[in-house]
C-alpha cells in the first residue's frame, strides 16, 4: 500500500450466500466529542470490493481532526446487479496512534439507511444512543424468525428457515452417497432383502476404511450384562436411571425371586445401602407404533454389585401384571434373557431418539433460538453470549425434518414407534420437561438420587457432566455480573423480559411454552438469568454431545442397541435359540439405513467447546472472561483425560476436545 493516509479501514463481508455487494458504499467516523468526518466512498480502483468472505482495506485522508474513534456511519445504495450485503465486523486504524477500533456488525445493510455502529457494539438497550435502530433491527427480525407449531402439542419451531441459518457442510448429508460407498466396500457383495444368516454374518458388513466394527459389535460386549448396566450410565440414553427407595406396585417382584441376585443381602438391605436402581418406561405405554410391529413400556432393576459395577437383576417388558408379563432373569435360558433385554433397549431406543436426543436439545433449544432472534439485539451482551451455541443449530433440523422425521422416512423405516409414534412421545416427554429441573444438571441428577458421587459408581455421564456444568456456571455467572452489576438494569432491560415472556408464553400462542422458567420469565436478578442461561449453553453443548456422538457405536450393531425390533416380546420364559434372535432383527437393507444415518449424525461439526467459529465478543473484560472459561475447559479435559486412562472401558465423549459449540449435527 503506497498511498499514505490517516486512516485504514478494514471491511470484511460475510463468508454466506449472496453476502457480497455491487452497491456503492460510504462512511463517516465519529469520534466522542461529537466531530465527525465527512463522507467517503470505499472502493479501491479497478478491484472488486466486498466480495463473500473478502476483508478489503480502504485509506481515508483525514478530513476532521478526531480524537479517539466512537462510531463509525455506514451505509450504501442500491446499484448494481447485486446490491445486498452482509457485513461481518468493520476495524478503523489510526495511523498515526496504531489505534484499532472494532465494529462488529454482523448483519444485512438495508439500502439508504445510515448505520450507527459502536465502538464494540455491545450495550443493554436502555443505555443505547442508537434505539431507534436497534428497535428497527429486532422488529425486522420478528419477521424473519417466527414460531410455529408444526402440531398440536408439538414444540415451537421456526416457521420458514431464514436463509442465514443455512449451513454449508451438505455433503455430510448426501445420504445416497454414502451408502453407495458403504455397498462398495462391504464385503457383502449383494445388498438383498432378507434376514441375517446368523450373528456372525452380521459383523461382515464393517469395513475398516468406512463403517469400522462398532463398539456395541465387539465380541466382550454384545449380551454382557455388564455393558448393559454401562448403557445406562456411559452410554447416550444415561438420564433415566433412578435410585430405587421403593419397588412399583406394578412390578412382580419379591425377595423370593431377587434373592438369587442380591449377593446374600435382603431386598429392604440393598434399598437402604443406595445399591439398587430402576429404569421406567412408563411413559411409552399406549404409544402407538408402525403397523404389524409393536413397542413395550418396561421396568428394570439394576444392582451394584459387590465389585461396583452395575448389572441387571429384573426385567418386565410391561406396565401391567399378568401371567403373560413374565418377570425376566439373569437365570433365565441365555437366548430368553437375551431378547428381554434387547426388546428393553428397543423402547430405551424410542425414549433416546425422540426425547433425550430429538425433543430435549434439538427441538427445545430451536425455540429458545427462535425466541432469542426476536427479542435480543445483536448488540445486546447475552445475544453476544449465546448466538455461538445457535450455529447451524435450525438448519440440522430443518433438514432432520426434510430427511429423518418426514412420512416415510428413516424414523419410519428403522423404529418401532415410527413416526407417529415418536410424535405422540415428545408430546408427553415435551409437557413434562421442566428448565430448573430436568434442563438444570444437579437438580436433575438430585431428583434421581444420583447426585452424590458415592452413590452409583461409574456413572460417568454424571462426573464428566458435572465439570462441564459447573464450568459452564462459572463463565456465565461471571459473565451476567459484567452487564448487570445492580438488579435494576435487568428489570429495565425490555429486550431481555420480552425474551423471557416469548420463553414461557404458551406455545399454542407463538412463545417456547418453556415451564421452570424463574419468576415465569420476569427476570429480576442475576441468578434468575445465570440459571437459564447456563441451562441453554449446557443443553446446547454437553447435554447434545451426550446423546448423539455413541450413536454409532451402540445403533450400528442392531442386536446390542436395536431401533427395530420384529415379531413380538417374549411372554413367557420358554427358552429361545440364536434363530429366534435373528428373526426379531431388522433385515439387510434396514440395518444399512441404520448404519449409514448413526455414522452421520456421530460426526462433528463445529469446533470445540469454547473455540467459537465466529467472534462476537468484542468488549476487552468479557473477552477476558470467555478467556477463563477457555482456560477451566482446558483442565476439564485435562481431567476426563485422566479418569479415561483408569476407566474400562473410557468414557470419550465428553471431553471438552469432543463437544461442539453448538448442536450442529
Amino acid at each position: 500500500m503506497n498511498e499514505v493516509g490517516d486512516f485504514i479501514v478494514y471491511v470484511k463481508t460475510g463468508d454466506r450466500k449472496f453476502a457480497g455487494t455491487d452497491a456503492n458504499v460510504r462512511i463517516r467516523l465519529h469520534d466522542e466529542s461529537g466531530n465527525v468526518t465527512e463522507e467517503a466512498k470505499l472502493d479501491n480502483f479497478l478491484r472488486n470490493d466486498f466480495e463473500r468472505g473478502q476483508t478489503d482495506s480502504f485509506v481515508l485522508k483525514r478530513l476532521e481532526k478526531l480524537k479517539k474513534i466512537h462510531k463509525i456511519e455506514m451505509w450504501r445504495d442500491n446499484a448494481g446487479f447485486g446490491a445486498n450485503w452482509y457485513v461481518d465486523t468493520v476495524e478503523v486504524e489510526d495511523r498515526i496512534s496504531r489505534i484499532r477500533y472494532t465494529f462488529p456488525i454482523y448483519r444485512w445493510i438495508k439500502a439508504d439507511y445510515h448505520y450507527h455502529i459502536h465502538h464494540l457494539d455491545t450495550s443493554l438497550p436502555q443505555l443505547d444512543p442508537q434505539g431507534y435502530q436497534r428497535r428497527m433491527e429486532v422488529d425486522e427480525k420478528k419477521n424473519v424468525y417466527e414460531f410455529i407449531q408444526r402440531g398440536p402439542g408439538l414444540p415451537s419451531q421456526v416457521k420458514q428457515m431464514p436463509p442465514d441459518e443455512q449451513f454449508s457442510f451438505d455433503y455430510k448429508w448426501n445420504i445416497v452417497k454414502t451408502k453407495a460407498e458403504l455397498i462398495a466396500t462391504s464385503k457383502l457383495v449383494m445388498i438383498t432383502g432378507g434376514q441375517w444368516e446368523n450373528l456372525a454374518s452380521l459383523k461382515n458388513v464393517y469395513t475398516e476404511k468406512i463403517f469400522c466394527l462398532p463398539e456395541g459389535a465387539q465380541q466382550h460386549r454384545f449380551g454382557n450384562d455388564v455393558v448393559f448396566g454401562l448403557q445406562r450410565i456411559a452410554s447416550m440414553n444415561h438420564s433415566l436411571i433412578e435410585l430405587c427407595e421403593k419397588i412399583p406396585e406394578n412390578f412382580d417382584v419379591s425377595d423370593d425371586i431377587l434373592r438369587p441376585y442380591l449377593e446374600g443381602w435382603t431386598l429392604q438391605q440393598v434399598i437402604d445401602a443406595k445399591r439398587l436402581f430402576i429404569v421406567n418406561l412408563a411413559i411409552l405405554e399406549d404409544i402407538p407404533c408402525r403397523k404389524d410391529f409393536v413397542g413395550c413400556a418396561p421396568m428394570a432393576l439394576f444392582l451394584v454389585n459387590d465389585k461396583q459395577q452395575l448389572a441387571p437383576i429384573a426385567i418386565q417388558l410391561f406396565q401391567k401384571k399378568g401371567p403373560d408379563n413374565p418377570v425376566f432373569l439373569p437365570s433365565d435360558p441365555r437366548y430368553t434373557w437375551l431378547l428381554a433385554k434387547m426388546w428393553f433397549n428397543n423402547a430405551d431406543a424410542a425414549y433416546h431418539q425422540s426425547l433425550t436426543h430429538l425433543g430435549f436439545t434439538h427441538l427445545l433449544m430451536e425455540g429458545v433460538t427462535v425466541a432469542t432472534h426476536r427479542n435480543l439485539s445483536q448488540s445486546h451482551p447475552l445475544f453476544k453470549l449465546l448466538a455461538h451455541h445457535f450455529l447451524y443449530l435450525i438448519a440440522i433440523n430443518t433438514r432432520g425434518l426434510e430427511v429423518l422425521i418426514s412420512p416415510n422416512g428413516w424414523v419410519d423405516k428403522t423404529m418401532n414407534i415410527g413416526l407417529a409414534g415418536m410424535f405422540a412421545l415428545i408430546k408427553k416427554g415435551i409437557d413434562m420437561w421442566r428448565l430448573d429441573v430436568h434442563g438444570t444438571l444437579p437438580e436433575d441428577l438430585k431428583r434421581r438420587g444420583v447426585y452424590s458421587s458415592n452413590v452409583l459408581p461409574g456413572y460417568h455421564f454424571r462426573d464428566d457432566a458435572l465439570l462441564h456444568y459447573h464450568a459452564i456456571h462459572n463463565y456465565v455467572a461471571k459473565y451476567v455480573a459484567l452487564y448487570y452489576d445492580v438488579p435494576e438494569k435487568i428489570k429495565s432491560d425490555w429486550e431481555v423480559q420480552g425474551w423471557g415472556e416469548e420463553l414461557v408464553k404458551e406455545r399454542e400462542k407463538g412463545g417456547c411454552g418453556l415451564k421452570g422458567v424463574p419468576k415465569n420469565g420476569k427476570f429480576e436478578t442475576r441468578e434468575d438469568l445465570v440459571l437459564v442461561l447456563t441451562s441453554i449453553i449446557f443443553t446446547c453443548t454437553v447435554s447434545h454431545a451426550s446423546t448423539n456422538f455413541p450413536q454409532y457405536d451402540e445403533y450400528a450393531y442392531p442386536p446390542n442397541y436395536p431401533s427395530l425390533m420384529r415379531g413380538v416380546p417374549p411372554k413367557d420364559k420358554s427358552e429361545k435359540t440364536e434363530e429366534d434372535v435373528l428373526k426379531s432383527l431388522p433385515d439387510k437393507p434396514t440395518t444399512l439405513d441404520i448404519m449409514i444415518v448413526t455414522k452421520i449424525l456421530s460426526g462433528k461439526g463445529t469446533n470445540s467447546l469454547g473455540n467459537f467459529e465466529v467472534q462476537y465478543i468484542f468488549d476487552p473484560e468479557a473477552k477476558k472472561i470467555v478467556e477463563e472459561f477457555r482456560e477451566e475447559i482446558s483442565e476439564v479435559s485435562k481431567e476426563i483425560k485422566m479418569r479415561n486412562q483408569k476407566r474400562l472401558p473410557p468414557y470419550l465423549y465428553l471431553d471438552p476436545d469432543i463437544v461442539p459449540n453448538s448442536i450442529s449435527i
